[in-house]
């Protein structure tokens, strides 16, 4: 079994605002010009990107959002939990791991704009997952909770916004 030590000094891995680790591994070469992608993007975007994540079983990725597509594929270590709240918020979870006879599957697309977290579901364990989004990822598509206001977008998850934001 890796170490989630190990394989951040072997991925040479960063912290990412969410929490957890990343290392952006692709990018592709072409992009897609501004004037042909949806208005709530400002400028062009890469084909696609795709990264390293890991978190371990004492963290957690905040809930975010993104403009675009996001593919979660799992790699190594504990199952994985994502925590959804759609635009009109319906809260879903989704078990992302190799045991099928327990429901979870090996890669998961999260749809755009929707509200994302992740839990670690062993305790003392990690996750190694890929995350690839297209168009490709940039941080003015990227948008971090804020307990508060999310809590008052959806009241009704109000626990789950609680245990899965930072501030």
């Amino acid at each position: 079994m890796n170490s989630a030590k190990g394989i951040i000094e072997h991925l040479q891995l960063e912290p990412h605002p969410e929490g957890g680790f990343f290392k952006e591994v692709y990018r592709s070469e072409g992009t897609i010009e501004a004037s042909c992608l949806p208005s709530n993007f400002e400028g062009s975007r890469h084909y696609s990107t795709a990264i390293y994540f890991l978190i371990t079983s004492e963290d957690f990725s905040s809930f975010h959002k993104v403009n675009q597509d996001e593919g979660w594929h799992f790699y190594d270590g504990s199952p994985i939990t994502l925590h959804i709240i759609s635009p009109k918020g319906v809260y879903t979870q989704v078990s992302i791991g190799r045991d099928f006879s327990k429901g979870q599957v090996p890669q998961y697309i999260v749809p755009a704009h929707h509200w994302f977290a992740a839990t670690v579901q062993e305790q003392n364990s990690f996750t190694l997952v890929g995350c690839t989004v297209a168009p490709g990822f940039d941080f003015a598509d990227f948008e971090l909770a804020k307990r508060d206001s999310l809590t008052a977008l959806f009241p009704e998850h109000g626990t789950i916004i609680a245990q899965l934001t930072r501030s």
